[in-house]
């Protein structure tokens, strides 16, 4: 197992080198992987980030409709982990954190099934372990640009007047305002001339159950001259991903350490790849994880 120190001097050295490589590393920065890209496919991992994949393969057989049921925690499980969240942002020592929760889940697909299906710009399967179909970037390093892309916002697109409901929230507004300083605090420890390009602008997001509408904000800095040679060090910085923690975010980690039921994992760690001259990297949400036989779906809520 590499420990995140070793994984962030490699990827300084790979990115001084101009050497290709992916990276996977989970919430707690506990089991991060690195590899040279090539190799990611004899290791059984493979991803599709923004059209740039390793995996070719397509499902050519019928398939039946998909058939998903979730089983969340029970109330009182539910209310312990909430109970405690709501004490640390009521005591002052966070004012928006994110909740998360393991649910057990049937569906009638594998995961590499799941993989090939599902669409979004940030998709990785990691051999018979888990996969991620992300709709969020994380960071794009690319010339001397770094660009973050931070969602804050879901609104069900079948509602009347749905994009006007969301971004007429106050809720939402105040949540997306607090993720967008905290991201803007976050690169400007690492690039200058930090600015905000696109405020709350919509997406829409197509799940197996309904469309949405998502809510995100661009955001982008003036990275330092040979700024691969410390791309390790740089995503070090960054993390873990404040739009999936919450601010602030050293005091809102801790919180969540305590809430939570589990450790996170992979689950809302970060995935990319870097081509030799950019990184283009994604959040680790929409995740689903096989152990054994068995499925579980990981799930955030957003507490203010």
């Amino acid at each position: 197992m590499q420990s995140a120190s070793s994984v962030y001097e490699t990827m300084n050295h790979y990115g001084a080198k101009g050497t290709p490589f992916l990276f996977i590393i989970d919430f707690d920065e506990i089991s991060p992987i690195l590899l040279p890209l090539s190799e990611a496919g004899k290791a059984g991992i493979f991803y599709n980030i923004r059209g740039i994949s390793n995996s070719t393969k397509e499902i050519k057989r019928p398939l039946p409709p998909v058939e998903f049921e979730k089983y969340p925690v029970n109330f009182s499980t539910y209310l312990k982990a909430f109970n405690q969240a709501m004490a640390g942002l009521q005591f002052g020592n966070s004012y928006l954190l994110n909740l998360t929760f393991q649910t057990p889940i049937r569906i009638n697909r594998g995961l590499t099934d799941i993989y090939h299906e599902s669409h979004a710009p940030y998709k990785l399967l990691f051999r018979d372990e888990f996969t991620v179909f992300s709709p969020e970037s994380f960071v794009r390093m690319e010339g001397n640009t770094i660009s973050s892309f931070p969602m804050k916002g879901t609104i069900d697109a079948s509602l009347p007047e749905a994009a006007r409901q969301l971004l007429s929230d106050a809720k939402e507004m105040a949540e997306h305002h607090t993720i967008v300083d905290l991201i803007r605090n976050d690169l400007s420890m690492i690039s200058r001339e930090v600015r905000v390009r696109r405020f709350r602008y919509l997406e829409e997001i197509q799940t197996n159950q309904k469309r949405l509408l998502q809510a995100s904000s661009e955001i982008y800095g003036k990275l330092p001259h040979n700024w691969q040679s410390d791309i390790g060090s740089l995503m070090q910085a960054l993390l873990p991903a404040g739009s999936i923690s919450g601010a602030p975010k050293k005091k809102t980690v801790e919180i969540i350490h305590q809430a939570e039921t589990g450790h996170r994992g992979y689950y809302t760690g970060v995935f990319g790849i870097f081509d030799g001259s950019c990184l283009d990297s994604g959040v680790m949400i929409r995740y689903i994880e096989q152990k054994m036989d068995k499925f579980t779906f990981a799930a955030a809520e957003v507490l203010p």
